[in-house]
Order: C-alpha cells, then sequence, then structure tokens
C-alpha cells in the first residue's frame, strides 16, 4: 500500500511539474480587442500578443517580419475572421511555416463563429460594391454582447488546448462576463436617452455599437466600403443630412478628416473621431474602456 502512495506521489509531482514546464501558453491574437478579451480569460496562464494596433486600419496591416517571428512561437492564433484580415494575414501565416496555427489546425480560432454578425451580403458580389466583405460585417466586436461571445470561444478553445487548466479558465470567463453584463446595463442607462439618433459614419465600423445602443446609421462618408469619397457622393451625402436632419459624423481615428470636416462646415454636424478599437486611443487600454470612451465621447457631443 505505501508503496502505491509512493508512485502516485511520484506521478503527481512528475505531472505538475511537467505542466509547470510547459509554461504559459503563448497567444497571438489579430487585433488588440481579441488580445484585450483574451487576457481576461486567459488570466496569468497565458501571454498575448496581437498584431495590428488599434490606432490602425485593421483591413490594411503592413506585414513585417517580426509578425513573421511572433507567429512561428504562437501556441494559438485568435482571428476577427469573416475576411478582415485576408489582405495580410495569410502570408504571414503560411510563412510562420507553425503547423498549430494554420487555418484548421487546433492552435486556430476564428472569434466570428459564435457572433452576432450584421450585414451579410445576400446576392452576387462584384468588385464594383467596394470592399464588401461576403461573410457580413466584421466589425462585431462593438456590440458587448459579442464580447461575451467572443471570451467564450476563447475560453473554450484554451481548456481544449490545455484540458489540466479548464477550470481556471472557464472561471475566467464566468468574471469576466459577470463584470460585462454589469458593465452593459451601465452603458445601455447612459444612452438610453439618445436612442434613435441619426448619425452618418466613414466606414461601416459601427453598425453593432448602433444596433446593441439604438442609434440610426443614415449614411456613409465612403461611397462604398474602401472607397474614397468622391465629390458627388459627398454632396448627395450633405443634402441627405440636410434632409433629415442630421448632425452627427463619427470618423475611424485612421481616415483623413478633409472630407468629414468639410460636411460638417456645410450640415452644422459634429465630426467625432471615434476609436472602433482597444488602443485606437492612448486612454482605451482594455475592452471595458473601449465602450466607457466611446460612450462618454458620443454623450458629450449630444449634450453640445
Amino acid at each position: 500500500m505505501k508503496l502505491i502512495v509512493a508512485v502516485l506521489g511520484v506521478l503527481l509531482i512528475g505531472l505538475s511539474a511537467s505542466a509547470f514546464a510547459q509554461g504559459k501558453l503563448n497567444v497571438v491574437a489579430t487585433t488588440e480587442d481579441l488580445a484585450s478579451i483574451g487576457r481576461e480569460v486567459g488570466g496569468d496562464r497565458i501571454t498575448i500578443d496581437s498584431i495590428a494596433k488599434g490606432y490602425q486600419d485593421p483591413h490594411f496591416v503592413e506585414a513585417k517580419p517580426s509578425f513573421i517571428l511572433k507567429l512561428q512561437r504562437a501556441d494559438l492564433l485568435i482571428v476577427v475572421g469573416r475576411e478582415l484580415e485576408i489582405g495580410w494575414l495569410p502570408p504571414l501565416v503560411q510563412q510562420s511555416r507553425n503547423a498549430k496555427i494554420q487555418p484548421g489546425a487546433s492552435g486556430y480560432l476564428d472569434a466570428s463563429l459564435q457572433a452576432a454578425i450584421l450585414e451579410i451580403p445576400t446576392g452576387q458580389i462584384t468588385r464594383a460594391m467596394g470592399d464588401v466583405h461576403p461573410l457580413g460585417n466584421p466589425h462585431y466586436w462593438l456590440d458587448p454582447e459579442n464580447g461575451k461571445r467572443i471570451a467564450k470561444e476563447i475560453a473554450d478553445k484554451l481548456s481544449e488546448v490545455r484540458p489540466h487548466e479548464g477550470a481556471y479558465f472557464q472561471q475566467q470567463l464566468a468574471s469576466f462576463t459577470t463584470r460585462l453584463d454589469a458593465a452593459e446595463k451601465r452603458w445601455l442607462a447612459m444612452m438610453a436617452p439618445y436612442k434613435g439618433t441619426k448619425m452618418v459614419t466613414y466606414h461601416r465600423s459601427f453598425p453593432n455599437f448602433a444596433e446593441r445602443f439604438g442609434l440610426d446609421i443614415v449614411g456613409y462618408v465612403e461611397p462604398r466600403p474602401g472607397i474614397p469619397p468622391t465629390p458627388q457622393h459627398t454632396l448627395d451625402l450633405i443634402n441627405e443630412m440636410k434632409r433629415q436632419n442630421v448632425k452627427l459624423v463619427l470618423v475611424e481615428p485612421y481616415f483623413d478628416l478633409k472630407t468629414p470636416n468639410a460636411i460638417g462646415r456645410d450640415t452644422g454636424a459634429q465630426v467625432l473621431v471615434m476609436p472602433p478599437s482597444v488602443g485606437g486611443t492612448k486612454e482605451v487600454t482594455d475592452y471595458f474602456k473601449l465602450f466607457d470612451y466611446d460612450v462618454n465621447l458620443f454623450i458629450e457631443a449630444m449634450k453640445k
């Protein structure tokens, strides 16, 4: 009996030592939003880094050799999906030669699979329509409900990769979800007086945000996604804004303000530079602060 206990003791020490030897899981996310949610769920059992920064347009990221090195060392890659990263990520993943993180492999996670996706096009899509995403709008993280779904996807994937730490990841997920529920309740209450507010945005980054908080996007500065504004489209948009009395233009930090400012002058609308991502401005350091910042920015503009 003593021998069995001794053997079991040695086995357990061996197991915990091997778990310890495994060290932290090395996770790479394509955006700071996914990295922030991943950090909440992974806690101190993972290290996580993002490729695109929040002040960059996530559709157009310059592929750097340092990104290949990051991906070579990754145990897990988390992507936004819906073809958001199609212009820059596939060659990086390929060149990393890391079998774990190739699409379809166990270390590859598409965070959009359980999210509520808006603007899924029907019918034929052509290049003339601009950068339309055939799989729907990829800016889905701008709804806290989707934040919870992304977190669950990440927790489940981490638990799958490290089964012996599954209980820890699920506990982290429960804590994150509880805190996000409380924060969302607060944001909804703050935004309630502005339900139905009409606005224009530069790119189609904010439909999920608008739907969650009851806002009405009536037009876009871009004539089509990814296509720069033309004089005719700008004139049509100004006339439409005057007709509908639209007094707010939201612009992502990485777009030129020349046309939005001209629209603002002509219509009397406020032009608001609003980050759609964590890291879009230095105060927005995590997923909670992204909504705190955007909600407060929106309310301040409405009060004016």
